[in-house]
């Protein structure tokens, strides 16, 4: 049978608004975040948003020669736990931390950094207290917001689910960046403290407080004086100041941004294959928020290893000449550390991070 025009029911003056994609609320949005992005600027860019592209100048930047970094993270079911909480700014800065620590760790400088944000139905305030996070990020990283993307997708995600994308590029010298040709057996290797889980292993945590019956708003049992969002909430760490004044005095080998595959995966990516990182145990205590979890869920210590990072965020290896200079620029700029471990040769057999006293480590 054939169909024509007049046998489809017509509908008149459809909307994109009633498909459930608010133009105008979109466009609200960009006037609320334009300040935030105009604070973050930085020489090379100007802040402005709304074009089709994003422009950035490295010659303004102060680069002759340079090689470009990029990366690309979320913040997985973290942003699960902070909807529940109706907290939404710390999310932004954990988006740029997961990107921008990744380019730290190649030796570079953080420059720019463009964010996606998908959603349902766009809930202006809370699109605007995730970018509000981004652009305190990105002034902690160093790096300018320069554009993103906002997408209303319904059908996609459910009422009130969003998700979030960063990325970030960064820029060295020619010949800078860090390389596993630069580590050797002997060196020095420096744990720079992490704030809490950072943007790893939340489908875990939210496991264990499902198992727990605790909610955000409850008190942290771990931390009587906060609450379980304060402590599971807590942005992520940008290392910015700690870093960059090692790399442009030529003092750091390596450095690790443990995320996920915590102690267990993350050292390996960045020393070369005939390593190991030995790594003493007994040089820290595993802070309460970890200990809690191992507590409750029953997590055998190399499952715990390798799922959280266990109180440090990054590792760098140092020349041991250099390792009293480098921990004490890092402590002046206002992060824990300590004396880790070191690199040594590795057998054939032996695994590429070994840990020592493992049996005796202490927890608080």
């Amino acid at each position: 049978m054939e169909v024509t025009i007049s046998d489809v029911q017509k509908t008149a003056g459809m909307t994109y608004r009633d498909a459930g994609v608010d133009i105008d609320a979109g466009d609200a949005l960009i006037g609320r975040i334009s300040d935030d992005a105009k604070r973050t600027r930085r020489s090379g860019a100007d802040g402005a948003l709304g074009g089709f592209g994003a422009l950035f100048d490295l010659k303004a930047a102060g680069f002759s020669d340079p090689i470009l970094v990029a990366a690309t993270d979320g913040v997985g079911t973290k942003l699960e736990l902070a909807r529940q909480a109706g907290q939404y700014r710390g999310l932004g800065i954990d988006l740029v931390a997961m990107c921008a620590n990744d380019i730290l760790a190649q030796g570079a400088a953080p420059l720019f950094f463009l964010d996606y944000y998908a959603t349902g139905a766009l809930d202006g305030d809370q699109a605007a207290a995730v970018i509000a996070g981004i652009a305190d990020g990105c002034l902690m990283a160093g790096a300018a917001l320069i554009g993103g993307e906002t997408a209303e997708m319904p059908g996609v995600y459910p009422n009130g689910g969003f998700d979030l994308a960063g990325f970030c590029v960064g820029a060295a010298e020619r010949g800078k960046l860090l390389s596993p040709d630069h580590t050797a057996s002997g060196q020095v290797a420096i744990a720079i403290a992490s704030n809490g889980v950072h943007s790893n292993g939340y489908s875990l945590v939210r496991r264990l407080l499902e198992h727990t019956g605790l909610t955000p708003s409850d008190a942290a049992p771990f931390a009587s004086d906060d609450t379980i969002a304060d402590q599971f909430l807590a942005p992520t760490t940008i290392y910015t100041n700690a870093v960059m004044p090692l790399l442009k005095a030529n003092l750091v080998t390596s450095i690790s941004h443990i995320t996920g595959g915590g102690l267990v995966e993350n050292p390996q990516r960045v020393f070369a294959t005939d390593l190991a990182l030995d790594i003493d145990m007994l040089s820290w205590t595993l802070p309460p928020l970890f200990a809690w979890m191992q507590h409750v869920g029953q997590i055998e210590d190399m499952e715990l290893l390798r799922t959280f990072n266990c109180g440090i965020g990054m590792i760098v290896t140092v020349d041991p000449k250099h390792s009293k200079q480098v921990m004490e620029m890092i402590l002046a700029a206002g992060y824990d550390a300590w004396t880790l471990g070191m690199l040594s040769e590795r057998g054939e057999n032996d695994a590429p991070v070994r840990f020592h006293d493992l049996e005796q480590w202490q927890k608080s």
